[in-house]
């Protein structure tokens, strides 16, 4: 069996094993056969050697968080073979906290979690694996291989719905959605920011290209420049790079009762110099909320997958710009500049 594999901590030790075991029957009673994994900026860090733990037991992990299968069998007859499927990557930690105790392991507050392809649990990028039903989320067949953008639309969903009850607090009728980075992340914030009826505009560096075509296609405005000089003043702001310098004129731009959610995870080592008085006058004045959100449970994940069966199928294709055969991964793991979502194809 065929999987992609590192050596976490250690750099560029991505490799595809061609004789690698089959998944043991303790890791799921769901088997799935592969059809994709998606590339994303996770994974280059893993490969990178900053990040990722190996399976207990091991010094490997196998890659891949981003899923798409087919049942192949399901004993507990919650899924039929043939079901197109993907696997929700985080589980619960063992303790568990009050918060895994109650299915939210995406807001698990001691760190023990596992995440397949990531942390201590191995990945989706292998011939065939296994998951427990309740981490194997049903997609309509009719969705094809666009369901490979599952995982990234669930961390999307579940932004939009802690945005919905952070509006709660008071009388919300937000109007205007403005996202920072059209990478796959910004792209998918737009696209629910959209289904959430809002007039979005997105703001990337891109000046040309598919980014300002496929915000565009949205019916949402495309920008280049900084927050500040778009003078928006959004009800929400999603940011989707990580970028420091965005990230501070996020949460300096935003409008009165504005929310910002921060997606984007920056680097550290970097420093600027702001004035943070200004920034906490305008957040207390203004009854602004800055909040950051990462990773998904099964209710945004099943939120998601609505998304995508609502989302026009020809725009979500078009966000898949490369489709790499297994046996070339490594060129699955390079990216260009023209890449908006690359997905490793197991089916060649």
């Amino acid at each position: 069996m065929r999987a992609i594999t590192v050596t976490p901590g250690q750099a560029d030790s991505v490799r595809l094993v061609h004789d690698h075991p089959e998944p043991p029957a303790e890791e799921g009673a769901v088997l799935v056969e592969a059809l994709a994994v998606g590339v994303c900026g996770t994974d280059q860090e893993i490969i990178g050697g900053h990040y990722g733990e190996p399976v207990p037991g091991t010094d490997t992990l196998v890659l891949g968080h981003e899923s798409l299968g087919r049942v192949l069998e399901d004993p507990s007859g919650k899924l039929e073979p043939g079901d197109l499927v993907a696997g929700i990557v985080r589980h619960p930690d063992p303790v568990p906290c009050p918060n895994c105790a109650v299915d939210e392991w995406d807001m698990c507050r001691n760190g023990q979690y596992t995440e397949h392809g990531i942390k201590g649990l191995p990945g989706f990028a292998r011939d065939r694996w296994r998951i427990e039903p309740k981490y194997a989320v049903r997609l309509d067949p009719s969705l094809g291989e666009v369901g490979v953008l599952l995982e990234p639309t669930s961390v999307v969903a579940k932004a939009w719905d802690h945005i919905d009850r952070i509006g709660a607090r008071a009388t919300w009728e937000p109007r205007t959605a403005l996202v920072t980075g059209a990478g796959p992340i910004g792209l998918l914030a737009a696209l629910l920011a959209v289904q959430h009826g809002l007039t979005v505009h997105v703001l990337d560096r891109a000046t040309e290209g598919r980014k300002p075509e496929l915000v565009r296609a949205l019916g949402a405005t495309y920008h280049n420049g900084t927050v500040a000089d778009l003078d928006l003043d959004p009800d929400v702001l999603l940011e989707c790079t990580g970028a420091p310098p965005v990230v501070l004129d996020a949460m300096c731009e935003v409008g009165p009762n504005g929310i910002v959610c921060l997606t984007g995870v920056s680097s550290g080592g970097r420093t600027i110099d702001f004035d943070a008085g200004a920034l906490n006058r305008a957040l207390v004045l203004e009854n602004n909320v800055v909040f950051g959100s990462v990773n998904a449970n099964r209710r945004h994940w099943e939120l998601a997958a609505r998304a995508l069966n609502e989302a026009d199928p020809d725009w979500l294709a078009s966000m898949i710009t490369r489709r790499v055969p297994v046996e070339e991964y490594a060129d699955a793991y390079a990216p260009t500049g023209d890449d908006i979502k690359v997905v490793v194809d197991f089916t060649r």
